[in-house]
């Protein structure tokens, strides 16, 4: 599961661009604005979602350009690209070997997963961010779960739009949608306590390391999750009316992660521990998804030795070594990535 091509056209800044990884870790280096973390961002964008940013795909095409953009990669012989046209610059279209795909069949090719500067707060800010981190984490291990979102978001849409309409809704409109919800509730609830179980062996399982053990929960904190959700929907149209949206349901599930030796909750942690927290996360999930998939993911590292003293630098490029994953990193000096050695493939960005 490894990028042997990255082309890209019209995409931020690049006009034209042609990356052909050859070493384990592709180190893109250059000053700040050069277009490092929008080749990251490019990568991001061959799984379903929004990318690492969860930009506008508008937002994404590069100013003097065609109108589009489009990304191309070569994953094991196959060729896979996504893009938008000129006419449709916020319709996102994507290609396998030719042929037209949907975005959530992305998830059957590749894992990525990534960890950048924004993401330092991911425990501080609101449920919604760490629902989607968590998301991402089990999209690389049950590439159905795409699908199966996408369709509960679908459904709760038109129940909230339906609920909040001027002439009363049909019952069995209703009925149908609620039940919709249900099938799928249950599938993104099982792979979620899946992937949460699952991660939490290979947490304890994991030998100490440099960096902090985080003790991980999947919880639902606007209640039920589980059960007859179809009949709890029905019996709270009343209340989901007035409130304007539905009130619970796997859509306000929440992921709990406490720092095991000290045991405080992540957000009451340092931004250091909270970053250290994270790394331990991604690097235990890289070795599931190996494990699992029997091939490890693709991991988009932003900025990520900025910020370490080069003892943790060392240990950490150690540690993503033995995952055998695909790593792509940035960084402004190419100092930073000294210690990781022949297995790093430097490539200077925005320069000529």
């Amino acid at each position: 599961m490894v990028l042997s091509r990255l082309s890209l056209n019209d995409f931020r800044n690049h006009a034209a661009l042609e990356i052909r990884p050859n070493a384990q870790f592709i180190a893109l280096h250059g000053s700040n604005g050069a277009g490092k973390t929008n080749i990251l961002e490019a990568v991001s964008l061959l799984v379903p979602g929004r990318g690492l940013r969860r930009a506008a795909m508008s937002d994404m095409v590069r100013a003097g350009g065609g109108g589009g953009f489009a990304i191309v990669a070569e994953v094991s012989g196959n060729v896979i690209g996504t893009g938008v046209s000129a006419q449709q610059p916020e319709r996102r279209k994507v290609r396998v070997n030719e042929s037209n795909a949907s975005i959530n069949s992305l998830a059957e090719w590749l894992s990525v997963i990534w960890l950048t500067p924004a993401m330092d707060r991911l425990f501080a800010d609101g449920s919604a961010a760490r629902r989607r981190f968590l998301d991402r984490l089990v999209l690389a291990l049950s590439p159905q779960h795409a699908r199966h979102s996408s369709r509960y978001e679908k459904a709760m849409q038109q129940r909230n739009k339906l609920l909040s309409g001027t002439v009363p809704a049909d019952p069995l409109w209703l009925d149908a949608l609620e039940q919709q919800m249900a099938d799928s509730a249950h599938a993104i609830q099982a792979a979620r306590t899946g992937l949460v179980d699952a991660l939490r062996d290979q947490l304890q399982s994991a030998p100490s390391g440099p960096f902090a053990v985080p003790l991980i929960s999947l919880v639902d904190k606007a209640g039920p999750a589980e059960g007859d959700l179809a009949m709890i929907w029905r019996k709270g149209r009343n209340r989901d009316a007035a409130a304007g949206r539905t009130l619970c349901g796997p859509h306000r599930a929440d992921l709990d992660v406490i720092h095991k030796d000290s045991g405080q909750m992540a957000e009451q942690c340092s931004t250091g521990e909270q970053k250290a927290l994270l790394l331990s996360l991604i690097l235990a999930h890289a070795a599931l998804v190996s494990a699992q998939r029997q091939a490890p993911p693709i991991l988009l590292l932003d900025e990520v030795a900025a910020h370490l003293d080069p003892s943790r630098r060392a240990a950490l490029f150690a540690l993503l070594a033995e995952t055998g994953a695909q790593v792509w990193m940035t960084g402004t000096e190419p100092e930073l990535f000294n210690g990781i050695g022949p297995s790093a493939q430097l490539l200077p960005v925005g320069q000529n």
